[in-house]
């Protein structure tokens, strides 16, 4: 007898993505299991059918080689699906003693359910918060809203109805996890029947669709300490989501919350470790006679700055003490000021007769060393070119 097309048998078009692929074989493997169905003889050889079909088309591999070739692509078991697939537990039966399911079973001590009994362990979280240079030097404390993986409050985190049975999986045994040979390798995946939790309801729960958990929008408090740096992680233990009721027998753990904080950038300051820069404009005649201007520093205040006669842009001062905080320390980096010395723009009559009364006493270049120094190494260069 030929065998059906496998994208008929999941009852999927062959442009399904994997999302849809998996939702169709879950319906149907929740349809079509032998446990539901005692009395029908052809019950399990149409679940092996569907096994069959999904292991094919949910490996990327496999699926491009059953669309190029159809069923001849694993005539020879060099696909590992088709025949390999089918004669899952007489494989197990031959290498490790036993038959049937209950060889697969005992392999793993007897049962099946003892493997499972491990610590249930919830998922990690992320969560994003952006705060301000100002905040990351002071430190703050804020309140988040995460939306957390909680115990369905209708099933009591079992995923069924009330009233409804959990059973377990007849495919996997109760292990969650099903092997196939892959030529020389034998290959563990998450038994396609229950998601590798080991059991499935007949009748799901309504309000979280059978997942045990639905989602619920948790208000934390954080403290994020002084000195913090972008990208810092603040770890929340035991923050996270709950570890799924379903599935565990040897306890459940949270996962942890972690916090990923991301510092702004600041119109005014620049941030490099734990030191801040500043680019402060300074007027030329403050610039050629001296004097001092006035710097905002990052914890609000006001510093006042020396600027000596004659500075040129580029000159950098360093602030003592006036930088950021050190992460879990009293200590604070520093703040360096780089003059820019501005031109003036939009003179008076007075002002611009004073400028070029200026530029006539320094025709020489006499009072503006950085410009002697160009125009000397100019007139060398022209020097040489005419040698």
């Amino acid at each position: 007898m030929s065998k059906r097309d496998y994208y008929e048998i999941l009852g999927v078009p062959k442009n399904a993505d994997e999302k849809t692929m998996k939702s169709a074989f879950r319906k149907k493997a929740m349809e079509c299991h032998p446990d539901r169905h005692p009395d029908d003889e052809g019950a399990e050889a149409r679940f092996k059918e569907l096994n069959e079909a999904y292991g094919i088309l949910s490996d990327e591999q496999k699926r491009a080689a059953y669309d190029r070739m159809g069923h001849a692509a694993f005539s020879q078991g060099g696909g590992g699906g088709g025949g390999g697939f089918q004669d899952f537990n007489d494989i197990f039966s031959q290498m490790f003693g036993g038959s049937g399911a209950g060889g697969f079973a005992d392999m793993f001590g007897g049962g099946g359910r003892r493997q499972r009994e491990t610590v249930q362990r919830g998922s990690d979280l992320r969560y994003e918060l952006d705060i301000t240079l100002e905040e990351a030097f002071a430190g703050k404390d804020v309140e988040i809203t995460v939306p957390i993986a909680e115990d369905c409050d209708r099933c009591d985190g079992v995923g069924a109805e009330p009233g409804a049975e959990v059973e377990t999986c007849s495919t996997c045994n109760g292990i969650g996890r099903v092997r196939t040979n892959q030529g020389l390798f034998t290959m563990e995946r998450a038994c396609p029947t229950c998601g590798g939790q080991g059991e499935y309801v007949s009748d799901p729960c309504i309000q979280c669709d059978g997942q045990g958990q639905v989602r619920q929008q948790t208000e934390l408090d954080v403290s994020i300490p002084a000195g913090v740096e972008d990208g810092t992680r603040i770890r929340l233990t035991g923050q996270g989501d709950a570890a799924p009721k379903r599935g565990g027998g040897g306890g459940r753990q949270r996962g942890d919350l972690y916090i990923f904080v991301g510092v702004k950038s600041h119109e005014l300051f620049e941030r490099e470790a734990a030191n801040l820069f500043c680019r402060a404009p300074v007027p030329m005649a403050t610039a050629a006679l001296g004097g001092e201007i006035e710097i905002p520093t990052i914890d609000g205040g006001r510093s006042k700055v020396k600027v000596a006669e004659g500075s040129q842009s580029g000159k950098r001062l360093r602030l003592r003490g006036k930088g950021m905080s050190v992460l879990r320390s009293d200590r604070r980096g520093d703040m360096y000021v780089e003059l820019a010395v501005e031109t003036p723009s939009g003179l008076t009559k007075r002002q611009r007769e004073l400028l070029e009364e200026f530029a006539a006493e320094g025709g020489d270049h006499t009072a503006s060393p950085e410009s002697r120094n160009f125009f000397d190494k100019a007139k060398r260069f022209w020097d040489e070119l005419v040698d």
